[in-house]
């Protein structure tokens, strides 16, 4: 299966800074004027984008200690937006050490770390060899691909899975994997050109021009240049004079006057750093939701079922199977075994609302018949960990092929939101019809957090299947209600839920039982446990 990273609770996403780019003057209407190309004959392999180490780790699995609570209303539409700071400043000024030490000293989870580097134009032929004889200028702004910039950095803030491209300065060009990035709390954003775009100026919620003597940067430069790409003296002086410090002068030095924030002396300035990270914690404060989870169970009581709910026909044998799994005196392999039975059917029953088409085929006896076939390009399941998991052999076992992702989400105890802790998705899964897959609702808020997260990687909300064991009214009031696209197919629906958010009469803790663990006091139907993998 061809699966995204994975994406982490407590990771810093990191484009980290190898360099500068251009290209020749395209009339692109920036902010500042242009200035004659020249050549940079720089050393570099490619840019990269890297996570922070998770903060524990075993030979099997990963446990992620942070996770992202809500970014979204209860109408399940993104209600707060990343919030975005840009650092600017010339070459080596230490651009990416402030920003590392602002992410250590914010202290908070999901924050990204986006270098302009990544974003440098693919060259054509004739540039290409303009470059390599030295003639090639790549420290001008025309270097970079704003819009792709300005486009990706728009999705991000507004809470999108995104792709960053990952150029290759050798080659001059893009390799063919991107990276992907997604959930960001805080956006780091920086680039030696950080400033020098109007609509790119528009997303930033805070300007930081990291300004540096030029001795020093030159003497970084010297340092970097000698020791790691294997570059006399001479050279690097001639290109720091010829077009280094003339791009500093002509393009980013003027900017300085646009930032909010000047650190001086760079990275060693933890004055200027705690003053940053203290509004940065106040804006994140003022933006940050507060779920209210028994407005939420009370807001749609005695509202009828919505018509994207369809329930499993209560047939005798589908209520036996539910008497036997309800029991608490079911031993774990009549469990298991029953459950199984309904996943299966429960499985079939999502299949039918895929859509179709007329197909006709002919037959051995060589008759024609009118059958149908899926319309559409491809199903996938998404399991919310642990209990979902135990539905994916269901569908696999009915559809051949069928690609799996993985969400796990968690209840905070203190606060009593859901948290998003893990994900893995299927490549290109925004093309797909999923199959969301968790054995039991009850307030439906890890379900309506594993809705957004589809949508947020452009999977539409008509193309999602909800199917769960056994659902309260309230979880599925609440899904129907942020997203009423979503069609929810389950076997059976129980009408209360108790102060502890339990489903009643219900049927237990699903994964616990299942999987013959104990559950601790204060469980809830729609806690999902550390994957089983």
């Amino acid at each position: 299966m061809n699966n995204l990273p994975a994406y982490s609770g407590a990771r810093i996403s990191a484009c980290w800074n190898l360099g500068g780019g251009g290209g020749e003057g395209s009339g692109l209407d920036r902010l500042l004027p242009t200035v004659s190309t020249g050549l940079s004959p720089r050393k570099r392999t490619t840019s990269q984008c890297k996570s922070e180490p998770p903060l524990l780790r075993t030979s099997k699995r990963t446990i992620y200690t942070a996770g992202r609570p809500p970014w979204y209303n209860e109408h399940g539409a993104q209600s707060k937006e990343a919030f975005v700071i840009g650092l600017c400043g010339g070459s080596a000024s230490g651009k990416t050490t402030v920003a590392r030490k602002i992410i250590e000293a914010l202290d908070v989870p999901w924050v990204v770390l986006l270098s302009m580097d990544s974003f440098y134009k693919v060259l054509s032929k004739d540039e290409q060899n303009l470059a390599a004889d030295n003639n090639y200028n790549f420290d001008h702004p025309d270097a970079f691909d704003f819009d792709l910039l300005t486009h990706t950095l728009r999705k991000l803030k507004l809470g999108k899975s995104v792709k960053i491209p990952v150029y290759d300065f050798t080659t001059h060009g893009r390799q063919k994997e991107w990276k992907t990035v997604y959930g960001a709390s805080v956006v780091i954003f920086e680039g030696i050109m950080s400033f020098a775009d109007k609509e790119l100026l528009q997303l930033l919620d805070m300007k930081i021009f990291v300004d540096t003597d030029s001795d020093i940067r030159l003497v970084r430069r010297l340092r970097r240049d000698i020791t790691e790409r294997g570059r006399d003296i001479g050279g690097v002086i001639k290109q720091y004079n010829k077009y280094v410090k003339p791009a500093f002068d002509q393009y980013i030095e003027p900017t300085m006057r646009l930032a909010d924030i000047v650190v001086p002396r760079g990275g060693g300035n933890m004055v200027a750093i705690d003053l940053i990270v203290q509004h940065v914690h106040s804006q994140l404060e003022e933006r940050k939701l507060r779920w209210d989870m028994a407005a939420l169970a009370s807001a749609h009581q005695a509202q009828p079922l919505p018509q994207t709910l369809s329930v499993l026909e209560s047939t005798p044998q589908v209520r036996g199977m539910h008497t036997i799994i309800r029991n608490k005196e079911t031993s774990r392999d009549e469990f298991i075994f029953y459950s199984k039975r309904l996943m299966r059917l429960l499985i079939e029953r999502a299949l039918s609302f895929l859509p179709s088409q007329s197909h006709t085929v002919q037959t051995p006896q060589g008759e024609d018949y009118e059958g149908r076939s899926f319309d559409g390009k491809r199903v996938t399941g998404v399991s919310i960990l642990r209990a979902g998991e135990t539905m994916e052999p269901a569908l696999r076992a009915v559809c051949k092929d069928v690609r799996i992702g993985k969400i796990l989400i968690q209840t905070n105890q203190d606060t009593g939101e859901p948290e998003l802790h893990y994900l893995r998705l299927p490549r290109e899964i925004g093309e797909d019809h999923v199959i969301l897959m968790d054995c039991t609702v009850s307030t439906g808020a890890a379900a309506m957090m594993a809705v957004r997260v589809l949508l947020d990687h452009d999977v539409q909300e008509d193309k999602i299947l909800l199917v769960s064991l056994l659902m309260a009214e309230m979880g599925v009031h609440s899904v129907a209600y942020a997203f009423p696209q979503v069609q929810i197919i389950t076997t059976a629906v129980d009408k209360e839920v108790n102060d502890l958010f339990h489903i009643i009469p219900g049927i237990g803790n699903f994964g616990d039982r299942y999987f013959g663990t104990d559950a601790p006091p204060d469980w809830s139907d729609d806690e999902m446990d550390e994957p089983s993998y």
